[in-house]
């Protein structure tokens, strides 16, 4: 399903809440559970949605719609599980087989790649043994340190698109709160509990004795590896934090530090808040790490009172394409190529989730969208990653790195050709934006033609920037994939 069909899929629910013990389900006479299929349609996850429905002629068909009408936003309901039920009769339906997401990660075999990145989600008993009990093959942990936390409030914010999703999470959260004895009380019943779930705890010290006792500690506990964290942006206390990953000689000595106290993997987590990450992944592998995670969140303001903002992180949708671009680096640096990966940064949906492992990605950490969404994200990021892989005929170990090939220096770029847009007319509405976006941003190769509605390109004027096409609300302006060379 292209882009287009998705923005077509959506567009039906786009004011559904996603609630919790939703209405809908509850009045459906079919017992479909609609809210379920609405979820798995918000996460990009339609053919597995689509494989659930019953066989033959759809429940919905003529029904009186008690699930349209018991909803609180009016979403059309019937509509949607229509367009599902399409897909069933296309043959586009896949039933998901979890099997294929079997992986490894630092000799550690998971049952998914899926993990609960080191934060407020991960912070108690109860949140990760939910999650474990949802599907996450893992988690790491809240920061485990002796540090007195005091956390500010309110600590979060964000910004919204036009259409109210939230596309930047800002926080000023620091490390656990708890005593490194209750965490280590939380690490021992969980590995009791759920001894095949990976146990990834992420510590940080302020010298090298504390940075050492930490790691025995949660090794004694039962962690299945650490994650050191070298890379919160919020922390007060000098020298902890991004402070470290800042400075590639430090992290390499503090893992070291680490990895000469204890037996089990090292994870160095590193910041995004320098212009290379490469230099302090190569620190830390030096050091003894056995994987590198990121990225933690970027720098960034955020409003703490009236008045007043502070120095924050942010995270969410809005920094996915930078921390492509770190994995990107690091799936690239040959120094690293025996080195675990494990990404973050941005990840709502297993479409996210893939492209972080084509980078070269063993594992995908999840913060913001469990912050948003819940932890039941987990099913539609797990079935929409197996459908991929089915659909495929591939592997998670085969799909590794395998976008890296693609990526190339901007100087190595083709500079001599242009690729014009293709207009669609039956999908255009005449709303002129391409001409106003070519007009005042672009090279003025847009006219448009009033009477008629239309835009015209321009071919001697068009340079194939495909700004058009980036912000026509219909998709109706496309890469027409045509290369021409161009002229003197």
């Amino acid at each position: 399903m292209n882009y287009l069909e998705r923005k077509i899929f959506r567009s039906e629910m786009i004011d559904c809440s996603l609630c919790y013990d939703a209405p809908c389900s509850k009045a459906c006479l079919h017992h479909l559970d609609p809210a379920k299929l609405l979820r798995s349609v918000w996460f990009d996850n339609e053919n597995a949605a689509a494989a659930k429905l019953p066989d033959g002629p759809l429940a919905c068909m003529g029904c009186r719609a008690k699930c349209e009408l018991a909803c609180n936003q009016y979403v059309h309901i019937p509509i949607v599980l229509g367009r599902l039920y399409g897909l069933k009769e296309n043959g586009s339906a896949i039933k998901p087989d979890e099997s294929l997401l079997k992986t490894k990660f630092c000799g550690f075999p998971l049952e998914n790649p899926f993990l609960l990145s080191s934060s407020v989600v991960s912070s108690t008993y109860e949140k990760m043994a939910r999650a474990f009990d949802a599907g996450w093959a893992g988690a790491a942990t809240k920061t485990v340190t002796t540090m007195d936390i005091h956390e500010a409030s309110p600590r979060y914010s964000a910004t919204w698109d036009a259409a109210g999703e939230i596309q930047g999470f800002k926080n000023i959260e620091q490390l656990s709160q708890l005593s490194v004895q209750e965490n280590a009380d939380i690490i021992k019943r969980l590995k009791k509990d759920y001894p095949t779930k990976y146990m990834l705890v992420s510590i940080m010290g302020k010298d090298d004795a504390e940075w050492a006792w930490l790691a025995k500690e949660m090794q004694k506990a039962g962690a299945d590896a650490l994650e050191l964290n070298f890379s919160c942006p919020n922390m007060v206390e000098e020298g902890t934090g991004s402070a470290i990953g800042q400075q590639p000689e430090v992290v390499k000595h503090l893992t070291k530090v680490v990895k000469d106290a204890v037996t089990i993997p090292v994870i160095a987590k590193l910041t995004p808040n320098v212009a290379s990450m490469s230099e302090a992944a190569e620190a830390a592998v030096e050091g003894g790490a056995d994987g590198i995670a990121a990225i933690n969140t970027l720098k960034s303001l955020i409003p703490v009172a009236d008045t007043k903002v502070a120095v924050g992180g942010l995270s969410g949708k809005a920094v996915f394409p930078i921390a492509l671009r770190f994995i990107s680096e690091l799936g690239l640096d040959h120094r690293l190529s025996d080195t675990y990966i494990s990404a973050m940064g941005g990840v709502e949906t297993w479409r996210d989730a893939a492209e972080f492992i084509g980078y070269g990605a063993n594992t995908v950490q999840v913060t913001t969208a469990v912050m948003e969404y819940g932890i039941d994200i987990i099913s539609d990021l797990k079935e929409g990653l197996a459908v991929f892989l089915a659909a495929n005929n591939t592997s998670l170990e085969e799909i590794t790195g395998r976008a890296l090939s693609q990526v190339v220096d901007t100087e190595d770029m083709e500079r001599d050709v242009v690729v014009y847009p293709k207009f669609d007319r039956d999908l255009c509405t005449g709303c002129g934006r391409c001409f106003v976006s070519c007009r005042d941003g672009g090279h003025e190769a847009i006219r448009f033609d009033g009477e008629k509605r239309i835009p015209v390109m321009d071919a001697k004027k068009c340079v194939g920037c495909h700004l058009c096409v980036i912000v026509c609300p219909e998709c109706a302006i496309t890469s027409s994939g045509v290369t021409v060379k161009k002229e003197d």
